[in-house]
């Protein structure tokens, strides 16, 4: 099924509110992508085609990082850092909101805007930044993830950072010296890579990439290189030269302002027609020959950023956002520059579903025959992990679901399947633990605070959260690296954007409790702290995950499925075979002795169990794990 827009239902408001109000998200469209080409007729050199080893053994842990970590309040935005982002306001009486403050209590500037939540909640900004995020990565290390994903990072007005102003800056508000680097920017001229400066913000992102790296942990940024905002440097340049601009064909510019006129006729194509992010102009082979150049220069820098030819200080690889509106030929070139700078370095796009072209069903396998990616972001799993195990009047088969998954395992070959970026959830789309609360609704679907106010916003039930421990177990038992979005592993919820990007919870810090909803009636109320069950769960996955070889190489083989929400498959990897049975039922359920195979039950080592029990017997929402050896 087509995704046609991170954001949908938006009647309540007026057309021109919702151009501007999608950009507040990042987004799946449903707008035809450019034709897809074949593959190169020549045999791929293999330091091209090849899946990077790290990566079948990663653990995923995703940032936003404006709402990690406030590490540093020195270098925290200022009202004027909102201009030139929606909704384009500065109140006067703005300030940083408090980390730990009510996710939906209005702060006394918020009340003055005379708006409603969701409006000022994209004026809000919380502080995070990358010392933030340094000084956590020994939490990260603890917790037994070996590979982050950070949403953008470059210069940006937005909290969300997917309109930047430039490519080759990090953020000064993530870094130590915003002034400082503003002047700095000044020496530059951002069309000549030579030209260009390593800013603080630059200087403490390395600084992180070595710290990271030092703890045996991967980074990847996210690239977005289909579209920019308003303020990007080349932009800029457009409007104030018109069409003798030398950057006037990065752009799609349907007029141009008359300086005769009193009116600012300037106008541009946006993202899916979204003025607030410009989008690249593109020929069938990708983005046009002068913003291919500088995207290479880019590359350049973040992944060999001393340009010396050693890339271990540089970045391992990039997300490569709303991938499938970037013709396939560019994506093909940008994975020769990577690999020519970093034979290992991994490349995931954001690829929902397999027909992602309105009405046109593509092979799935384009994205992942050796020349494009190594991975997309399995959202069709999660998919299906929800409509089997979460649903209620939706509900499938758990015969169904296994064919939902069989489905991705058919299409892409198995190197890649091991390395696919296995979410659940993700900035774009609800919390799991929201997810679990909140039965019958399509991933990314009716899932918004704004438009659904059926929707439950508080803490999921125990029951709910044990359902949520049998997600995870698959999750973690399953074909794929395994994908935790930040807070998740510590009982973090929220509906979909802007609630599942509430600033992350930390043990350190008392937070408010969550007493009022977005219109403005009490509820809860619901205590904001750690759930150190949840994160020693969590914990116990990844030590799992990460101690055994079967699990991240073994192979597939479904055991069991049957009516009653049981489910039993394996992993096997030479001698050694993980058995993974779940009840997600509402029956005790006792299995019989073929979920055990040949060999009998009594050979199995018990190695998880989701609910601590020691029974034989599976309680309903439960799962468990098993290993057995043949020597």
């Amino acid at each position: 099924m087509i995704s046609c827009f991170r954001k949908r239902n938006l009647n309540l408001i007026m057309v021109v509110t919702i151009l501007s109000f999608v950009t507040l998200f990042s987004y799946q469209s449903c707008t035809p992508a450019p034709p897809i080409s074949p593959p190169p007729s020549t045999e791929i050199p293999k330091y091209i085609s090849h899946v990077p080893e790290w990566a079948k053994s990663a653990i995923w842990y995703q940032i936003f990082p404006e709402r990690f970590r406030n590490g540093d309040q020195s270098n925290d935005p200022t009202v004027n850092t909102l201009t030139g982002t929606w909704p384009y306001a500065q109140p006067e009486d703005w300030q940083v909101s408090p980390w730990a403050s009510d996710w939906y209590k209005m702060q006394p500037w918020e009340l003055n805007t005379g708006e409603d939540f969701w409006y000022n909640s994209q004026l809000r900004r919380y502080g995070g930044d990358l010392q933030g995020v340094i000084d956590k990565l020994d939490y990260l290390s603890d917790l037994g993830i070996n590979a982050i994903y950070l949403n953008p990072v470059f210069e940006s007005p937005s909290l969300h950072k997917y309109g930047c102003s430039m490519w080759h800056h990090i953020d000064n508000n993530f870094g130590p010296d915003p002034a400082q680097d503003e002047e700095l920017w000044k020496l530059e001229n951002p069309a000549d890579p030579e030209t260009w400066k390593w800013t603080t913000a630059d200087s403490l992102f390395l600084d992180l990439l070595a710290q990271a790296h030092d703890r045996e942990i991967k980074v990847i940024i996210d690239g977005v290189f289909n579209h920019t905002g308003i303020p990007f440097w080349a932009f800029d340049k457009i409007k104030e030269k018109g069409p003798e601009s030398e950057f006037a064909d990065w752009f799609t510019i349907l007029s141009y302002d008359d300086p005769a006129t009193p009116e600012d006729e300037f106008d541009w194509q946006g993202w899916y027609g979204v003025k607030d992010l410009p989008e690249l102009a593109e020929d069938d082979h990708g983005p046009v020959d002068g913003a291919k150049e500088h995207i290479h220069a880019v590359v350049k820098r973040w992944m060999d950023p001393n340009g010396d030819g050693d890339p271990s200080d540089g970045i391992d690889g990039w997300r490569l956002d709303v991938a499938e509106m970037v013709a396939l030929d560019f994506w093909r070139e940008f994975r020769v520059w990577c690999r020519d700078i970093n034979p290992e370095s991994y490349l995931v796009g954001e690829v929902w579903w397999e027909n992602y072209q309105e009405n046109k069903m593509v092979n799935a396998t384009a994205w992942l025959q050796g020349d494009v990616f190594d991975a997309v972001m399995n959202y069709r799993t999660g998919d299906a992990l929800i409509r089997g195990m979460v649903d209620q009047q939706w509900r499938i088969t758990p015969s169904k679901m296994d064919s939902l998954l069989a489905d991705v395992r058919d299409e892409y070959p198995l190197q890649n399947q091991y390395v696919l970026m296995s979410n659940i959830d993700s900035h774009d789309t609800e919390r799991l633990a929201s997810t679990v609360a909140n039965s019958d609704r399509t991933i990314d679907h009716n899932s918004s605070s704004r438009d659904h106010k059926d929707f439950y916003l508080g803490k999921p039930s125990l029951e709910q959260q044990a359902l949520q421990r049998v997600m995870l177990t698959f999750q973690f038992a399953y074909i794929g690296a395994p994908f935790i979005y930040y807070g998740d592993e510590v009982g973090m919820w929220g509906a979909d954007d802007p609630d599942c990007r509430k600033p992350m919870v930390w043990d350190d810090i008392e937070y408010d409790d969550e007493v009022t909803d977005p219109w403005g009636r009490s509820y809860g109320p619901f205590k904001i702290s750690v759930d150190k069950k949840m994160k020693n769960f969590y914990k116990s996955l990844i030590q799992l995950r990460r101690s055994e070889p079967a699990l991240n190489l073994g192979d597939y083989s479904l055991i069991q499925t049957s009516q009653d929400g049981t489910f039993a498959f394996k992993r096997s990897l030479e001698n050694e075979t993980i058995l993974a049975i779940f009840n997600y039922g509402d029956s005790e359920w006792l299995p019989e002795p073929t979920v055990f195979g040949d060999i009998v039950e009594t050979e199995w080592r018990l190695k998880l169990d989701s609910n601590g029990s020691a029974q034989k017997t599976l309680m309903p929402l439960s799962a468990r794990l098993y290993k057995n050896s043949v020597k």
